[in-house]
Order: C-alpha cells, then sequence, then structure tokens
C-alpha cells in the first residue's frame, strides 16, 4: 500500500489525485482512496489541514494531488455590510469555520445555525460545494491555503505572555 508522507510545493509530474470532503482532510494519519481506485495511507505530520491543491509525495517518488470534495454547505448571502459582519461574528463566536468568499459566506450545513443566520437577517441557499474554510489568525497558512500565492505566515502576530501584576508583585507592599 503506498504511504503519503510528505507535503511538497511542486512536482513536474502529478500520477493521482486524493479526493476528500473537509472533515476527512482534517485528518493526518487514515486510510483513503485516491481517484484510481488504489488505496493509500495518509502519514503526515500533526497539525496542519490538507487543503485543495496541495501536493503529497509517496514512499515510492509518486505526487498525489489533494482536491476538495463537493460536500453539502450553506451559501450565505447578505444584502449589507454589516448584517454579513454580524452573522460572522456570531457564527465566529460558536467557533464555526467558515470559507469566506467574494459573495458571502460558506459554511457547512447545519440547520441550527441555518435558522440563527436567517434570524439575523440573511439569505441561504443549500449548495454542494468544496469547503475550505478560513485557516485562523494563529496558523501557518495565510488566506486559508497552504499553496497561498506568497511566503507563508501567520496572518496575525502571536500574543506573547505577558506578566500579570498582582499587588503581592509590588515592592514595598
Amino acid at each position: 500500500m503506498l504511504t503519503l508522507n510528505t507535503r511538497i510545493d511542486e512536482a513536474p509530474q502529478v500520477h493521482d489525485s486524493l479526493v476528500l470532503p473537509w472533515e476527512r482532510r482534517e485528518r493526518c494519519r487514515m486510510r483513503a482512496t485516491l481517484a484510481s481506485g488504489e488505496e493509500v495511507a495518509l502519514f503526515l505530520p500533526r497539525g496542519a489541514p490538507l487543503r485543495h491543491g496541495d501536493l503529497l509525495r509517496g514512499d515510492d517518488g509518486r505526487v498525489v494531488r489533494v482536491v476538495a470534495a463537493p460536500e453539502p454547505t450553506y451559501a450565505v448571502r447578505c444584502g449589507d455590510a454589516l448584517t454579513l459582519a454580524r452573522c460572522a461574528y456570531h457564527l465566529g463566536n460558536r467557533h464555526t469555520q467558515l470559507q469566506i468568499c467574494d459573495w458571502g459566506l460558506r459554511m457547512r450545513a447545519d440547520p441550527v445555525l441555518r435558522e440563527m443566520v436567517v434570524g439575523l437577517g440573511a439569505r441561504v441557499e443549500d449548495e454542494l460545494a468544496s469547503f475550505e474554510p478560513e485557516s485562523g489568525a494563529y496558523t501557518g497558512s495565510a488566506a486559508g491555503h497552504a499553496h497561498d500565492h506568497g511566503p507563508r505566515s501567520t496572518l496575525a502576530p502571536v500574543p506573547l505572555r505577558q506578566k500579570i501584576h498582582r499587588p503581592m508583585d509590588v515592592d514595598g507592599a
């Protein structure tokens, strides 16, 4: 069985593709089936999900491209920026993964969250689409994809631990 164990930035040839929904692309160790039908084992370092377009090299040198599979999602569209900001805020407050699109937000299908954003004034459409959520401000891949068009970096500076001053820490107290 082919073991995919290394991420690479480019390859002269891609031998196959691995089509997975977001839930499976978040995992770093699993068995999966390539588009060709061949079974593979993923054994990658923990911490970074697979993104659409990522390239993986196997133990035999073959290269496989990751493809984001279409899955049930909601397209959240708003008539104005304030409604969109409110929807994004309330979804983020519930730690909901979101894909930010030029037309609005895409989220995984969840009837309870759908009802919430409709109540905030959004229009929600069922769709079958590839889901590629934002990676977060403190992760190592900017703009939500590992194959970004620039250097990998955090979107926001990682805060340093701050010393908490307590009354007993003050000299002479």
